[in-house]
């Protein structure tokens, strides 16, 4: 089937690379659907999406958290448009600090929204997906999904059960016959976005970006060509594919490495921070955007990164003509 006339749904598509999403969507002619919290952010993105090839944009005012929100949010989708090609699961909250310093109802609020958000997204949209024979669910997580970091553990967590309920699904899907359907996870590394700034934040220091910062607009891509190109797992940027081959062959390493330079580099040594619920429990009263305006944060930190993998390179070398070195075998 042509691009022009599929409809997919996005959720968190009023800023950062939900909306990013709905504008590559809408230039290549599909009709999109936005669902996020704030209706005025999502009128905004919507007039922006029909400006593209005429495409046709309809707003859903939608909290993830809440499962028949999302089952009216597929409904609305299906009697606009007849159908849902492809569902994306975007929304997205975090809370910086360590484990004893963020509130408990700010680190379950994450949860909620992330897992639970997702959660209830997959099951209406693959509802829709089954009754019309196809389509596609993709689940954007993040690298740390695979390499962990410290001082953001709510979001950790979330985006690593996002992987996992990706993979349940396809595994569900396949068991059922269902080969039509495809579900797929996306791991961007660091988006230039307006997520640090409306993150909730205990830490005592302004969040930074960890660098290299990709632009939302390089996610867009991705997610756009795995509709073309379905793929299990796909990430966002080389360096998130580096820490990703490297957290699976030195994962005690790498666990040091991402400490200090979560440390050193994603919290301001300058300039301090008050406690702040961000957007966890409720949408702040911003102007909603695309980018960040971090997208700067880069040439340095890919060289850092070059280093960095040419140590672990180094490490993993010596350590296999160790095992060389003394005889041993794993083979039998």
């Amino acid at each position: 089937m042509a691009e022009q006339g599929k409809v997919v749904v996005i959720t968190g598509a009023s800023s950062g690379a939900g909306r990013a999403c709905a504008l590559r969507f809408a230039s290549r002619g599909w009709s999109v659907v936005l669902a996020a919290r704030r209706a005025t952010e999502l009128e905004e993105a919507a007039a922006a999406c029909r400006k593209h090839r005429g495409a046709r944009a309809l707003v859903v005012p939608t909290d993830v958290t809440d499962a028949e929100a999302v089952e009216h949010l597929a409904r609305r989708a299906v009697t606009a448009f007849g159908r849902i090609d492809v569902w994306v699961n975007n929304a997205s909250v975090a809370a910086f600090g360590s484990l004893d310093e963020i509130p408990p109802e700010v680190f379950r609020r994450v949860l909620d929204v992330d897992v639970m958000g997702y959660a209830h997204g997959a099951r209406a949209a693959l509802r829709v997906m089954r009754e019309q024979g196809g389509g596609t669910l993709i689940n954007v997580s993040s690298v740390v999904g695979v390499a962990v970091v410290p001082y953001n553990i709510p979001y950790v967590i979330s985006k690593a059960a996002v992987r996992a309920l990706s993979g349940g699904l396809r595994q569900e899907l396949r068991l059922a016959g269902q080969h039509g359907i495809h579900v797929c996870t996306v791991l961007p590394a660091t988006m230039d976005t307006p997520f640090f700034r409306h993150a909730a934040n205990y830490s005592g220091r302004e969040v930074l970006p960890m660098a290299p910062v990709y632009t939302a607009e390089r996610a867009a891509r991705k997610v756009v060509r795995l509709t073309r190109r379905p793929r299990r797992e796909t990430y966002v940027g080389p360096a998130g594919r580096v820490l990703g081959i490297q957290s699976k062959l030195a994962p005690g390493l790498v666990e040091r490495v991402l400490a200090h330079r979560m440390d050193r580099s994603h919290f301001s040594r300058e300039h301090s921070a008050e406690p702040t619920p961000g957007n966890v429990l409720r949408p702040l009263p911003e102007a909603a955007a695309v980018a960040g305006g971090w997208h700067g944060r880069r040439r340095t930190a890919v060289r850092r990164l070059g280093v960095a993998t040419l140590a672990v390179g180094a490490v993993l070398v010596a350590g296999r003509r160790a095992v060389r070195g003394c005889g041993c075998g794993f083979g039998g």
